[in-house]
């Protein structure tokens, strides 16, 4: 694997929240990674039509969510921030509107920051427009205009972080969850997948590059593990498949790092924690506050190795404590508190708790389990120690279904009796996949529905 000829943390006892080995500093103070948990808040409009009449109320509205948050912050004694801005679909297809955003929230965290000291950053995510056009467009076309102008206007702004939830192989991965077809999961992840993200943060990268105190963050396997995570929670595909799933979604999401992303790796990512291990970087987690966007198995165990602690998207909307987004902030912020006092007590401290929050959530099921500390150290190990991407994806699925297969028979994790023999096929899929990349991508290239994505945009032949 290029750049990661090691995993840069090799002990599980050493993958703990608030440590990294490469903290980042932003503009304004706030050092992540270094030592100490803070709150990563990410909020969004609640139900209404983005339209040029609804604009001036849409302004309003993010500007009122940003000075109360802020004050709530102030009233908790916050001692650091990060907002995250999640443009709509709607604001990416006009950049203006997405500058326009970024830049009220800029301004309060400016205000913020010189009035009462607080270390805080922006991180500003557009969204992958790419996708709503069928077939999607990959490499050209206005929706990827629109959203290299969105990042370009948010680094002009000095937004810290930069980030996305790419789609690059959704075309395939979707069908290839509701069938439970591995084989198909690793294509779109490690083929199509990897490829996409090659070409998406080149140019993330280069538009960071540009910017003093800009900073390329991160992308997510949201689209894919988060898909599969959701669908299992649904009782529709396997929990041990979703969890296989999201092992292998981490051979796709190290692509940024090695591309030149710094950190922090972005929150509805669950797979940080394997791609901490391996880059030594500091990592955004959602969990138990990310309730508000989807229930999950894994409210606790992703705390283990936070840097960040984030509450997915919550709308902002009225509650008996107060608007949805400060209310959600005071949560991350106690959950932050509690934290950095374990840390602040020493190793053993901090290692209680971080054991409290894997125990409580691991064995309950397949999917937390292969997120254990133990877990992502493995996990990372067969990652780095493949020679390409789709041997990573094979050597990394098959770790993923030794360790739960052993967690069943020593009786630490929860497989449903029903699931069991899922881990047989899987296991089966995974040793009939061939040793070469160029014969797995013509099978597939022969089973997947081509007509629904463009060969020519992932370097796959075309007919």
């Amino acid at each position: 694997m290029v750049a990661c000829d090691s995993v840069a943390i090799d002990s599980a006892d050493e993958l703990r929240f608030g440590k990294s080995l490469t903290p980042l500093t932003t503009r304004r103070g706030l050092a992540i990674g270094a030592g100490t948990v803070y709150p990563e808040l990410n909020f969004t409009l609640p139900a209404m039509s983005i339209t040029e009449e609804s604009w001036p109320e849409i302004v309003r509205q993010y500007r009122e969510i940003i000075t109360d948050a802020l004050e709530r912050a102030r009233r908790l004694h916050c001692r650091g921030l990060v907002v995250e801005f999640e443009t709509l679909p709607d604001m990416t297809r006009r950049p203006e509107w997405a500058v326009e955003i970024a830049g009220v929230l800029q301004e309060a965290l400016d205000e913020a920051h010189s009035q009462w000291g607080l270390p805080c950053a922006l991180r500003v995510t557009p969204n992958d427009n790419r996708d709503m056009q069928r077939p999607p467009r990959m490499r050209g076309g206005q929706l990827w205009e629109q959203t290299l102008t969105t990042f370009a206007g948010a680094a002009e702004l000095g937004a810290d972080l930069l980030a996305i939830e790419s789609t690059g192989g959704k075309e395939v991965h979707d069908t290839a969850l509701t069938m439970g077809d591995l084989p198909q999961v690793m294509f779109a992840l490690c083929v199509m997948g990897v490829r996409d993200m090659k070409f998406v943060w080149s140019h993330i990268t280069d538009i960071a590059a540009g910017h003093e105190h800009v900073h390329a963050a991160g992308d997510t396997a949201c689209g894919f593990a988060n898909t599969a995570m959701v669908l299992a929670e649904q009782n529709m595909i396997p929990k041990v498949f979703a969890a296989v799933v999201r092992a292998v979604s981490a051979v796709r999401s190290l692509v940024a790092y090695q591309c030149g992303a710094v950190e922090p790796g972005k929150d509805c990512g669950y797979e940080n924690i394997i791609l901490k291990a391996i880059t030594g970087l500091p990592m955004s987690m959602e969990g138990k506050t990310a309730a508000c966007a989807h229930s999950s198995p894994l409210g606790n165990v992703a705390a283990a190795a936070a840097d960040l602690w984030s509450n997915e998207s919550v709308q902002n909307v009225r509650l008996l404590g107060g608007w949805a987004p400060s209310c959600y902030l005071e949560q991350l912020e106690y959950d932050c508190r509690l934290l950095n006092t374990a840390a602040e007590q020493g190793p053993e401290a901090a290692m209680q708790l971080r054991d409290c929050l894997v125990d409580s959530d691991a064995s309950l099921d397949p999917q937390a389990f292969i997120l254990t500390p133990e877990s992502a150290v493995t996990l990372a190990r067969a990652i780095v120690g493949a020679d390409s991407y789709y041997q990573a994806g094979r050597a990394v699925a098959a770790t993923a279904l030794r360790i739960l297969r052993d967690g069943r028979d020593d009786d630490l994790v929860d497989v449903p009796p029903r699931e069991v023999r899922w881990l047989d096929i899987m296991e089966a899929a995974v040793e009939g996949l061939p040793d070469d990349e160029g014969e797995f991508i013509d099978r597939m290239m022969a089973q997947v529905d081509t007509s629904k994505f463009i060969p020519e945009d992932y370097d796959l032949p075309a007919g």
